[in-house]
């Protein structure tokens, strides 16, 4: 399970939720127990966070300090510095703490037929700011798909911005290891906010920088999928995301490429939406068509552990 930063709309309801570790209150038989938490090292050190954020934080923290279940991402100073005051030696935390431009351990091709690439965050992203950026402190991957032959990639990204983008663009160059941006998938970035794309949200088409448009036009394959976690595109002018001009950039991208420019809360349509699923077998990868049985529905309602949405609804990714 990955809490990839600590916004509300990633965490909104996981104390209602989740069966946590760290205080009995959160130990109900009905909660769902998550075996491994996946969190950016500024899940640990970021001061006092309230509701839900809160609560993360310490399930994080507690396991960490009791070296069970847990993997953070990056060993930024800061985190040092805060382990250091707790009594505890980063050095004898090697196991559970893992720097950008690693695999993450426990999973292979082989054997699994998937593995994760860690590309972000960076440690500097930590410490060069007194108040912690979530966004650009918070986890990407790609995640390597195998069943035989076929293979695919996929890119999962939180909110980053074309900043911290353009720094995993330079790194990788500048290590040769380009494949590993290289994607089939792309779950884009901030809820298909501009910001991800350019500095500029433009009239009616965002501009990418340099190296966010070699991404896109470069490093996605025939037949890519780009996946827009949000709300419906708008028709007008928004300040906050989904922001039409930057899906257009992206439907542009994905005519040139014959895919699909897809969103979760359209997705078959925007009055009865459902999950977007993909598959990975020995004919590659391919999409599954929306579950008009009723299958999948039923699946999330289980996992729920009631057909009802949340009481609680969350906007997608504000700015402020």
């Amino acid at each position: 399970m990955g809490f990839t930063h600590l916004d509300d709309d990633h965490v909104c309801g996981a104390a209602e939720f989740f069966f946590f570790e760290h205080a009995l209150k959160y130990q109900s038989k009905e909660r769902p127990k998550i075996g491994e938490i996946w969190v950016p090292a500024a899940v640990i050190i970021e001061d006092k966070p309230e509701g839900d954020a809160g609560v993360v934080q310490a399930e994080a923290r507690y396991r960490l300090k009791n070296k069970k279940g847990i993997r953070v991402f990056s060993r930024p100073d800061r985190l040092r510095e805060w382990m250091k005051k707790q009594g505890l030696n980063i050095e004898d935390y090697h196991a559970f703490i893992i720097d950008a431009g690693r695999i993450v351990p426990g999973f292979n091709l082989i054997g699994d037929g998937i593995e994760f690439f860690v590309h972000s965050p960076f440690a500097e992203r930590c410490d060069d700011n007194t108040v912690i950026d979530r966004n650009d402190a918070s986890l990407v991957f790609q995640v390597r798909f195998v069943d035989g032959t076929a293979a695919a990639d996929l890119i999962l990204s939180a909110d980053t911005s074309q900043e911290v983008w353009t720094s995993i663009v330079k790194v990788t160059k500048y290590h040769k290891r380009e494949d590993r941006l290289r994607w089939n998938i792309f779950k884009l970035s901030h809820h298909c906010s501009y910001l991800s794309l350019g500095p500029e949200k433009g009239k009616d088409k965002t501009t990418p920088v340099a190296e966010v448009k070699w991404l896109f036009e470069e490093q996605s394959q025939n037949g890519c999928y780009v996946v827009s976690t949000s709300d419906p595109i708008p028709s007008k002018d928004t300040d906050q995301p989904p922001h039409r001009q930057a899906a257009n950039y992206y439907k542009g991208v994905m005519a040139d490429r014959d895919g699909d420019f897809m969103v979760t809360m359209e997705h078959p349509s925007i009055e009865a939406p459902q999950a977007i699923v993909f598959e990975i077998g020995p004919a590659g990868l391919t999409y599954r068509q929306a579950d008009s049985g009723g299958k999948l529905a039923a699946a999330v309602a289980a996992a729920r552990g009631t057909p009802a949405p949340p009481a609680q609804r969350v906007g997608f990714g504000r700015h402020d």
